[in-house]
Formats: structure tokens, sequence, C-alpha cells
């Protein structure tokens, strides 16, 4: 298993090197070119990833040709559509690669098969998923109670490295809000 990706399980459990050694082989390494498209809509959805390298951004383009973006995803971050990969529907997001990546995949079958098995995987995955749907939970909030200002600086707290690595037009389109807008908050 990738150093990396141990150490991100023990932030939140502790594991035996004989549990590693059953969830190692269930990972496996991909690499993407910036701007490859990791999932749009219509895929089925049969895996999570694990971001080692790189940025990638989860998207959806409305009727009118605007996009939405969802998530950034850096190093240390879990992307997949979510709601499709528990489901076994189809995805309604585009994932593309902002950056070179270097990317874990696992299965949803083989993730289901250790969280039977080990008991501590499945705590891990129990507190990755919560902590994700708390984050998501207060993305939903600022949105809508928090204005531009507010949610602009609220992010720049919280990830600064982003605004070195995506164009203004990205954030703005992250915000919620139009890139002169934007231009305006950034001062």
């Amino acid at each position: 298993m990738h150093p990396a990706l141990r150490k991100h399980f023990e932030e939140l459990v502790k594991l035996t090197d004989a549990e590693y050694e059953r969830i190692a082989p269930c990972y496996h390494l991909k690499k993407f070119k910036k701007h490859s498209i990791l999932l749009q809509p219509g895929d089925i959805v049969n895996h999570e990833y694990f971001v080692l390298k790189g940025l990638l951004k989860t998207f959806t383009i409305d009727d009118s040709g605007k996009e939405h973006i969802l998530q950034f995803s850096m190093e240390n971050w879990w992307v997949s559509d979510y709601m499709a990969l528990h489901t076994g529907g189809k995805s309604s997001f585009i994932i593309q690669c902002l950056e070179d990546v270097e990317l874990l995949y696992i299965s949803y079958a083989d993730r289901q098969r250790l969280c039977d098995e080990i008991h501590q995987f499945e705590r891990f995955c129990r507190l990755k998923i919560t902590s994700g749907f708390v984050s998501m939970q207060k993305r939903v909030m600022a949105l809508m109670k928090n204005d531009a200002q507010s949610r602009y600086q609220q992010l720049l707290e919280q990830y600064p490295s982003l605004f070195q690595r995506v164009p203004k037009a990205m954030i703005a389109a992250y915000l919620g809000v139009s890139r002169e807008t934007l231009s305006r908050l950034h001062v």
C-alpha cells in the first residue's frame, strides 16, 4: 500500500500490519494527465479514488452552459460520484483532472467486502463519509446563508493553496458568483 494512504488511515484508526496486508491489494494506482476526464454523466460508478498527487474538480454544466463546481479534490482527498456509487446509479457529474494526477482507487465491491471483514476499516470509512457529509452540509449552508464575500474569505482561509492552483473563473464557479464579482471580492 502506498505510504500516504497508510498515513491517511492512521489519522483516524489503527490497523495491524496483517489488516494492511489484506487491504493493500484492493487499491490500485492510476495516473491521469491534466485535462483527463475521470467520470462523466451517464457513467456507471464503480470506484472511489484517493488523491495522491494533483488536483481534480467535480462539476456539472447546466442547460444554459454554465459550469457549477461541486468540489475540488487535492492531495489526501477522496473523490467519486458518491450518490451513484452507493445507489448503483449513473453519474451526474464530470470529474476532470486540473493537473497531472496520481490516484489510488478501490472498487465499491472491495470496499464493502473490507468493511464487512475488518472492523477498523469499516470505522475509517464511516468516519470519512460522516466528515464528507458534514463538509457538504456546511458548504450548502454557506451558499444559502452567507454573502459572496464571506464565502470567498472562508475558502481563502480553508484552502489558500487552491488560489495558486486554479484560475479565478473556477473559484468563481465554485463560489457561485460571476468572474466580475470575484474580481471585486479579490482586493
